[in-house]
């Protein structure tokens, strides 16, 4: 009998005004919520503040929930040059966080994350957050976006890995009748 082993993913939507994670724990072929919040960092108006403060929160959610792997929404580019560097240095410095606790760190664009989780890449913010209610059995709608955001780039890392169906994942047709005499007439 092989043993499962539980992995904790920590999810990151990063942002230089809120950045938002979620935290998850896969075994046993379920996805459970640890934690669900944001960081607002809006009041901070000197940059290389806000990514030291970055840098520490992620640090101190990476030593309190102790994740195994990491993953990030990589910036896309919109109209605005300058918002996607801000981004991406938020990005960076949650990477750095990551690398600096030997992490695996995994990135993940916009449309892939909104894809695995919805079924389609042009999701809106708000039908992440309901998928992901639904989902992960969430009672209370969160106050902000932000906060599912990072929740639904853990939980797209846990499906596009295949983490969730490792046990159920066959390689072949020899496997699967082996495994399922019962549906072979």
């Amino acid at each position: 009998m092989k043993l499962l082993k539980k992995k904790k993913i920590l999810g990151i939507d990063p942002g230089t005004n809120i950045l938002g994670y979620g935290l998850i724990e896969v075994f046993d072929n379920k996805i459970n919520l640890i934690e669900l919040d944001i960081l607002r960092i809006d009041k901070i108006k000197e940059p290389s503040i806000k990514l030291k403060h970055i840098y520490e929160c992620i640090s101190l959610l990476i030593r309190k929930h102790k994740p195994s792997e990491v993953a990030v929404e990589a910036p896309f580019y919109g109209r605005n040059i300058q918002s996607m560097l801000k981004l991406g240095r938020a990005q960076g410095v949650a990477i750095v966080a990551s690398a600096n606790y030997d992490i695996p760190v995994y990135e993940y664009a916009p449309k892939k994350i909104k894809m695995a989780v919805t079924g389609r890449g042009q999701a809106s913010k708000e039908q992440v957050a309901t998928m992901l209610m639904y989902m992960l059995n969430i009672k209370i709608k969160p106050k902000e976006y932000d906060s599912t955001d990072g929740l639904a780039v853990a939980v797209c890392h846990a499906l596009q890995n295949d983490i969730l169906n490792k046990k159920a994942k066959k390689t072949n047709w020899t496997d699967f009748i082996k495994d399922n005499p019962d549906r072979i007439n």
